[in-house]
């Protein structure tokens, strides 16, 4: 790939787990990176370990499989997953016209099908999956594209299993079996997640 391939980069979610193992592999490829999690010390490593490749905003976001979400929590909630995405993409628009750039969301099974105590991540998911669709229409220059993974060994997954208790049973049952027989990806292989960021880069 030549300098002239190297792109710069807004990755949300890099600090751990699927949007970290992304990071990791468009920074090996020598792209420019503006990285947004929660979670601070990750990130620091990551632009000592790329010097002049990484920028970065620390933001707190908070966990929402409890169950039992208020209103309230609900709205919050909607602010991180999907009104946050629609400002970053409002933002970045003109700059996206310009260079017919893509956007790629992580998305969710819990998007298409409902869990017992997931209504508001898996609705704020769906809602994210339209703003792709609607993305797509409106904006026919920008590729925009919603990456369903699959069941990932992630700390989420982790919030899921300690939150077994408030579950469907056979909910419960489906991600510690998954957990138990190895059967969830890692995402510190990332291939798939690696293979979804190569695709958006070098398909158009």
């Amino acid at each position: 790939m030549s300098t002239t391939d190297h792109k710069v980069i807004l990755l949300t979610g890099a600090s751990r787990g699927i949007g970290l193992a992304i990071a990791q592999f468009l920074l090996k490829a020598s792209h420019k990176l503006v990285l947004v999690a929660r979670s601070e010390e990750p990130l620091q490593k990551l632009k000592a370990e790329y010097p002049g490749q990484v920028e970065y905003l620390a933001a707190d976001l908070n966990d929402f499989l409890n169950g039992h979400c208020t209103a309230e929590e609900w709205k919050t909630l909607y602010d991180t997953n999907v009104f946050s995405a629609v400002a970053f993409v409002q933002a970045a628009l003109p700059s996206l016209r310009k260079t017919k750039g893509r956007i790629i969301f992580t998305s969710s099974g819990a998007a298409v099908g409902a869990y017992s105590t997931w209504g508001a991540y898996g609705s704020s998911k769906a809602a994210l999956h339209h703003l792709t669709m609607t993305l797509n229409v409106e904006e026919p220059d920008i590729t925009s594209i919603s990456v369903r993974p699959g069941v990932v060994d992630t700390d989420m997954q982790k919030v899921v299993r300690g939150h077994s208790t408030v579950m469907d049973a056979k909910d419960a049952e489906k991600f510690k079996t998954l957990h138990e027989s190895e059967s969830a990806l890692g995402p510190v292989k990332a291939d798939p997640y690696s293979m979804s960021a190569l695709y958006m880069l070098n398909r158009y």
